[in-house]
């Protein structure tokens, strides 16, 4: 089992950068929202803990489906690990989410490269797997999309992307564009060689788009993502009396998670809280406890994801 390379200058700085943007942003909150946050109280959360111990359950779920469809996708690279290995080396990956579009994620590969897993192909599965959750997210949000009127360009955005990288590799003739790449007379050039990487990367993703492997895929992401837009409705219902229709707290999560996704911030930090906030308190919430909503949703989608991430990133390190 390969160790993790050393720490470089480089990955100081971004994550000091990263870190610094998180706290950054909490020291903004509690500046920004000091009158709102004194007034949230904690006794509905202690005495309704076993829906928040429900909640908690459901994005473990979330986390368990993913590593479904990533053990699937091995195998259809022709690679049947065990589950042990999968599990960790995917949820390692929940470790570096805070990067934009997650793509720190990627430094799963490095526990995979010595097995002889071509890097073309595990990228081509991760970028299939953001791909996928976009379009699950897109399809939650079309259960309340007529309540969603500032959001519907965030959404018809998303739509856009994802048909568009949808048609362009399902239409794109990628071993014949990759063929006059390598025909090119600046074939040796870095950046001809770079392009030809992700060419070859999209030429693999066609192989997770066949008809049964897709409609898999795109099942156990809505089954995963609408685990956790449940365990949201589980924690509003226990905090405001008025309950969160569960087609509401699937498009809120939704359309959150998408307008996060898309402004490319570490982990959407600060566009994902806002938007889910204030569709909250468009739904009826008062302010205090939509924060308070908000910030536990976080704590268990996001932060808890990243607490299990490092465990599992300890875990294989201390593996030969």
């Amino acid at each position: 089992m390969p160790r993790a390379p050393a720490s470089s200058p480089s990955s100081f700085w971004r994550n000091l950068f990263t870190y610094g943007l998180i706290v950054g942003f909490a020291v903004w909150c509690v500046i920004g929202f000091h009158h709102d946050l004194s007034k949230i109280s904690l006794a509905p959360l202690i005495a309704g803990w076993p829906a928040v111990l429900a909640a908690t359950a459901l994005s473990l779920l979330n986390y368990a489906l993913r590593v479904v469809r990533w053990k699937m996708y091995l195998t259809r690279l022709g690679h049947a690990l065990p589950w042990r290995f999968v599990s960790l080396t995917f949820m390692s990956g929940f470790a570096f989410t805070l990067s934009p579009g997650k793509l720190g994620e990627m430094v799963r590969a490095r526990y995979y490269q010595p097995l002889g897993i071509p890097v073309s192909g595990l990228m081509a599965g991760f970028f299939v797997e953001r791909l996928l959750d976009l379009l699950a997210m897109i399809l939650l949000a079309v259960a309340v999309l007529a309540e969603l009127q500032a959001y519907r360009q965030a959404l018809w955005v998303a739509v856009g992307l994802v048909s568009g990288l949808m048609a362009m590799l399902a239409l794109t003739p990628w071993p014949w564009v990759a063929q006059r790449m390598a025909n090119h007379r600046l074939a040796g050039g870095k950046l001809l060689k770079a392009a030809q990487s992700v060419v070859t990367m999209l030429g693999s993703a066609r192989q997770f788009l066949t008809p049964g492997i897709l409609f898999m895929s795109l099942s156990l992401g809505l089954l995963a993502w609408g685990a956790e837009a449940v365990g949201l409705k589980l924690v509003g219902d226990v905090i405001s009396p008025a309950p969160l229709p569960l087609s509401s707290a699937m498009g809120i999560y939704a359309i959150a998670i998408i307008v996060g996704a898309l402004s490319f911030l570490p982990g959407g930090l600060g566009s994902t809280e806002a938007v889910m906030a204030s569709l909250l308190y468009a739904h009826g919430y008062q302010l205090p406890d939509a924060i308070l909503l908000t910030l536990v949703c976080r704590l268990l989608t996001l932060w808890l994801a990243v607490l299990i991430g490092w465990v599992c990133v300890w875990a294989l390190r201390g593996q030969r």
